[in-house]
């Protein structure tokens, strides 16, 4: 099943739009291009490639399962806070689309796949919401995410698995977002994973039960990549954490960021967390 691609320098035209809702919401994934100015793209990841070492000097390094996945949130302050990242108007249409209005950020952090030839397990972020569905319920979560260097099969992009947000074997009360390696092959017949090109500027939105893994790096360079989750209005959400006076930036007609707007500095090296570390 291939990945449906919109030119997004700007607002979506309505048919467009139209189209990037419905591929979100068929195949669980839509990809934006030209959605982020590269030279904003380039201002952080110069800062995120120099944080890499100081997360890795941590005694509890935020390893995703293994550790070619490191969990790393970008810089929360200016200069490194950019609209066309944190509230982008064709992101915001086309999330809305899905979610609703009232539909909120509440996710601001990224992962970097490190040179490695470490893959993940196949899993969801999050599952269905109740055991024992029929019929998959509507999406209550977007992944919103913005590589910082071009992605391909080679330094690690992401193996999407289309249309699986709609499996409804993998549920949050279960415990475990891995998908059984039964499922796998089933799903495999029907649609198989992709690993897709996605160019620098591009915003790739997926829903959040959507199956993934992260891939081996096989470059020698790490491949950062920012992560938010814009959820529905009656989501309950921990608000991020910014400084004060940024408050501007986050203004939204259609798009509230759960935040605090707070006076003391934010350690964001030491925030980030791991989870299913295995060597």
């Amino acid at each position: 099943m291939p990945i449906l691609t919109f030119k997004a320098p700007t607002l979506l035209d309505s048919s467009d739009l139209y189209l990037a809702i419905e591929a979100l919401r068929n195949d669980g994934i839509v990809v934006l291009e030209d959605a982020v100015d590269p030279d904003h793209l380039a201002v952080l990841r110069e800062r995120c490639l120099a944080d890499i070492q100081l997360i890795l000097n941590r005694e509890d390094k935020p390893f995703n399962w293994n550790p070619g996945n490191l969990q790393q949130d970008p810089p929360p302050f200016p200069p490194y806070l950019f609209r066309d990242v944190l509230v982008n108007d064709a992101v915001i249409a086309v999330t809305k689309g899905i979610l609703g209005p009232g539909l909120k950020n509440a996710y601001y952090s990224g992962n970097t796949a490190l040179p490695s030839p470490h893959r993940q397990p196949v899993h969801a972020d999050s599952g269905q919401l109740w055991p024992n569905l029929k019929v998959a319920h509507p999406p209550y979560a977007v992944v919103v995410n913005v590589p910082l260097v071009a992605m391909s099969e080679e330094n690690g992009v992401t193996e999407m698995w289309p249309g699986t947000h709609t499996d409804t074997s993998v549920i949050m009360q279960s415990g475990d977002i891995t998908v059984s390696e039964a499922a796998l092959e089933a799903q495999r017949a029907i649609s198989p994973p992709v690993q897709p090109t996605v160019k620098l500027g591009s915003v790739v939105l997926r829903d959040i039960r959507m199956w993934h893994a992260g891939m081996p790096n096989k470059t020698q360079n790490p491949r950062p990549m920012i992560a938010m989750v814009h959820f529905v209005s009656w989501w309950p959400t921990n608000p991020l954490k910014f400084p004060k006076g940024t408050e501007n930036i986050f203004t939204h007609p259609d798009l509230i960021t759960h935040a605090d707007f707070i006076e003391t500095e934010v350690d964001y090296i030491a925030s980030p967390g791991s989870y299913e570390y295995s060597k």
